[in-house]
């Protein structure tokens, strides 16, 4: 169809009688684009816009003259040697003396260029255009040409459209308003219809406001229920004009496959499942550091539980069940002292069929590669995928509704979900990729990219979309990206009841958007929502490259929560980057260093185990910057003094913002750590004590305390190093206690068959495998854990200024025996402590220790009444002793005790 055409079917559209044929022309072609013209060639992005009025063209010479031509069809050639073709007109813009904006401090050095004063005005309607800046020589021949990375200059121009609080459609009485950011289309309508699978029933042209940006429409009558789609005239490089049809980035729900977006006021009734106005989240946490959260994922959680109903396995709908195995599970946790579930990723997911979806059933021996190969089949078609691959941010994922083509179902279960999970006694977090999207350009599954092209996408020198998390990056410094997380986080906490939020590779946001989201989401959900995320430092934006970053080292003060690995790999031993005997061969503070080498690990010297010993007590301390600890080398230092892979060990100012974890949903979990550093003829129920000890470490420390799910029954994805897509079967978990799927099969071969050789005869190894009893014990210590976290306060301090007081680490220096941790805490007339005095101690060695603390001679302690109980789990835990005249305290082996005052 020719643009003439479409500009007919946009006005003929705009009123109710507008003529079936455009209509359908428009809206039901089925097709994601149309070229209207097509561009003779893609062109860098090498030059950046730094405001409205200055550019600055990196690597370029002043020489020549410059001159920006447009093309509002995207027809413009500049061949080297050759003249400039298919431009509608052409500005010319003259060099700057200008100070680059401190923004853009990471764009190289070039030529910078201003638009003369009298074209500034011009500029706004030239950006809908095709831009193409140009150094010509005297001839007029081109002697250099690039586009131009556009967000500085519509940042700059359109900073209203931030203020905007209605985007997306807005149903009321008596009309329901369609709004849309588009500052570079040439035109935008708005296709309605009745469902989600039939013919559009109307076509409005969509109205530009200059001041914004934003395009609108409003139709009469409450259309909620109903759907729509966006049909957006962009110019995009390598495509040309294009016409796509989109959905909204501010969709609130959607139809099977997002393939078209829902209408809807999340205040109705209709979608609110019974109970939904008046039920509350459980109020366990006044602090940040009171979070004890265990990672979930929807599907993983019921899919293989049989007390579940068929229909509702692996869906939102699960979680009503609340006498399924799962669900007692989560009740037991909440009993014992867990606060809150955090969810992986629930927002619409694009990997994820939302209909007939596959669900391969595979077989074979315990190292046999028949398992992954079935799964590889079928991995892009199937159930399962962790889901950070977002696709539209605000609106739920289908696969978990038990109708997916019912966009209010969607909205209802979810909310269901939350409610029962409320009820059972735990608050709900969420897991939000906001700094990446599924696609990007003219992709099908690109969203944003196809209604803004370029601007919502981190770009690299020549203008390609950086990728360094592994997808599309997006750029939160840019405002209106910016702006589209933080309205996302409002809508969840808002309208969904989302207590808190983990922000996955938080450290690609600029901090200063993440304190604006903090704000936003605290005056949304009318109390505090806590914020944690993964801080790592890297990719384009590392050492604060473009912005001060939401990382570790750059968020102390923020009171926002980063995941702390200065713990987590010793405790665990090497990193997660690690492949073939390496994986064997760097044990850790629990599975053997120096204490128990297995046949791989050398020799190694007694100061790496202390080493590992002083950054486990970095972790017990909560990461604070200014606690002063001995270290093994004798010296007392403040944590932000000792060395960590060339960085503090101490990054936090407060303890709410470490993040302490032994196992998460990345990398193998903790059991089939284990099982490559421990020696192999360690019992299964050695084993089982030495998964144990991993998470007392996690419960005992200041901060948050974070729990991958099934850490508590000896979870074991057969050695799975990454397993995302993995499908059910290697993601599985027993709520029943009878297997913990080590030896399901050889992991799939794209992340592991390189280690085949290593993993195959560990899988195959009987040996290793837990027995129910093994599974039983691990589930009833963590429990006891939670249980004595949650006693008192002590284990989790408020304050960085608390634990400098109160906290006091025994058995340090050169002279420790290095494998027993040794804390006293001191709890006189601290809020919430429940005792006057707590000492643990953690014995990760083989044997039994004692220890002659002069510091604790003359105290009354007894052990903690968890460890007392007819109950306790831990039965070597309760023959742990001390003789108060002394001050000596013998632990058993392999054993984490607390003792109470």
């Amino acid at each position: 169809m020719t643009f003439s055409l479409f500009r007919a079917a946009v006005l003929a559209g705009a009123s109710a009688s507008a003529s079936a044929a455009p209509m359908a022309a428009v809206c039901d072609s089925g097709a994601f684009q149309t070229i209207v013209r097509l561009s003779p060639a893609s062109i860098d992005a090498r030059a950046v816009w730094l405001d409205r009025r200055l550019a600055q063209w990196p690597g370029m010479e002043n020489t020549g003259r410059f001159k920006l031509y447009h093309s509002p069809d995207g027809t413009i050639a500049a061949p080297s040697g050759g003249t400039v073709s298919g431009a509608s007109g052409a500005l010319v813009l003259a060099a700057s003396s200008d100070t680059l904006a401190q923004r853009f401090k990471y764009v190289g050095k070039g030529v910078m260029l201003a638009v003369a004063a009298a074209d500034l005005a011009r500029l706004p309607g030239l950006h809908r255009q095709q831009l193409v800046l140009v150094r010509e020589d005297a001839d007029g021949k081109v002697r250099a040409a690039t586009r131009l990375q556009a967000a500085g200059a519509l940042d700059d121009l359109y900073a209203a459209a931030e203020s905007a609080s209605d985007l997306g459609a807005v149903p009321a009485r008596r009309g329901t308003t369609f709004k849309l950011w588009a500052p570079t289309a040439r035109q935008v309508s708005v296709c309605t219809y009745d469902s989600g699978s039939g013919r559009a029933k109307a076509i409005d042209t969509m109205r530009f406001d200059r001041a914004t940006g934003i395009w609108s429409a409003t139709r009469q009558g409450d259309l909620s229920g109903k759907y729509y789609k966006y049909a957006v005239d962009v110019v995009a490089d390598g495509t040309g004009l294009v016409r796509n049809m989109v959905t909204d980035p501010y969709s609130v729900s959607l139809t099977t496959d997002s393939q078209r977006s829902y209408i809807a006021n999340l205040a109705s009734p209709r979608l609110k499942p019974a109970g939904w106005d008046k039920s509350a989240p459980p109020a366990t946490v006044k602090a940040q550091t009171d979070m004890a959260v265990y990672e979930l994922h929807v599907r993983d959680f019921s899919i293989n539980d049989a007390t579940v109903p068929a229909p509702a396995r692996g869906k939102y709908a699960a979680f009503s069940h609340s006498r399924s195995n799962g669900m007692r599970h989560l009740a037991a946790l909440a009993s014992a002292g867990m606060t809150d579930v955090h969810l992986l990723p629930v927002y619409d997911i694009a990997s994820i069929p939302e209909r007939g979806c596959a669900q391969p059933a595979p077989t074979g021996a315990a190292d046999s590669e028949a398992q992954q190969a079935l799964i590889k089949q079928t991995a892009a078609t199937d159930c399962f995928n962790w889901g950070y691959d977002p696709y539209h941010y605000n609106a739920p994922e289908g696969s978990y509704a038990s109708d997916a083509f019912d966009a209010a179902t969607r909205i209802i279960e979810l909310r269901g979900m939350v409610m029962n999970l409320h009820r059972a006694g735990l608050r709900v977090g969420m897991d939000v990729v906001y700094n990446h999207t599924f696609a990007s350009g003219q992709k099908e599954k690109s969203v944003l990219d196809r209604i803004v092209p370029g601007y919502y996408h981190r770009l690299n020198a020549a203008g390609g979309v950086e990728q360094s998390t592994c997808c599309d990056n997006t750029a939160t410094e840019n405002r209106m990206m910016a702006k589209l997380m933080i309205d996302s986080a409002a809508l969840w906490a808002r309208e969904y009841k989302i207590d808190s939020f983990r922000f996955d590779l938080m450290g690609h946001q600029p901090r200063a958007a993440m304190e604006r989201l903090q704000a936003r989401v605290n005056a949304a959900a009318g109390r505090h929502v806590q914020l944690i995320g993964e801080g790592w430092n890297f990719g384009e934006v590392a050492d604060g490259a473009r912005f001060v970053q939401a990382s570790q080292l750059s968020l102390n003060g923020s009171g926002i929560g980063t995941f702390s690995d200065r713990a987590r790999d010793h405790v665990r031993g090497g990193s997660a980057a690690d492949a073939g005997a390496d994986m064997i061969r760097r044990q850790g503070y629990i599975n053997g260093l120096v204490y128990d080498p297995n046949a791989l690990a050398g020799e190694r010297p007694l100061t790496d185990l202390m080493q590992a010993a002083d950054m486990v007590r970095v972790g017990l301390a909560g990461s604070v910057r200014s606690y002063a600890m001995t270290t093994y080398k004798d010296s007392t230092l403040a944590l932000e003094a000792i060395d960590y892979n060339g960085q503090p060990a101490g990054y936090a100012s407060e303890p709410g913002e470490a993040v302490n974890y032994v196992e998460n949903h990345d990398n193998q979990t903790l059991y089939d750590m284990n099982v490559f550093k421990l020696p192999l003829a360690t019992s299964s129920a050695e084993r089982a004590r030495v998964q144990v000890l991993g998470a007392a470490i996690n419960a005992f420390s200041q901060g948050v305390a974070y729990f991958h799910a099934g850490i508590d029954t000896l979870r074991s994805k057969s050695m799975d190093r990454n397993s995302f897509n993995s499908g059910d079967w290697f993601n599985r978990i027993d709520w029943s206690y009878q297997d913990n799927y080590f030896g399901t099969g050889a992991p799939p071969a794209d992340d592991n068959a390189r280690d085949y050789a290593l993993i195959k005869p560990l899988l195959a190894n009987a040996a290793l495998k837990p027995a129910p009893a093994d599974i039983a014990f691990a589930r009833d210590a963590f429990r006891d854990l939670l249980a004595i976290r949650a006693s008192s306060t002590l284990f989790r301090m408020r304050s960085a200024q608390d634990i400098g007081q109160r906290l006091r680490f025994h058995n340090t220096g050169s002279k420790q025996v290095p494998t027993v941790i040794a804390a006293h805490i001191d709890g006189t007339g601290y809020a919430g402590a429940g005792f006057t005095d707590v000492a643990y101690f953690i014995n990760v060695d083989k044997v039994a220790h004692t220890l002659d603390l002069a510091g604790m001679r003359g105290r009354r302690l007894r052990l903690h009444p968890v460890h007392t109980a007819p109950s306790a789990a831990d039965q070597r835990a309760a023959a742990s002793t001390f003789d108060s005249a002394t001050g000596r305290f013998t632990i058993p082996a392999r054993t984490a005790v607390v003792f109470v005052e």
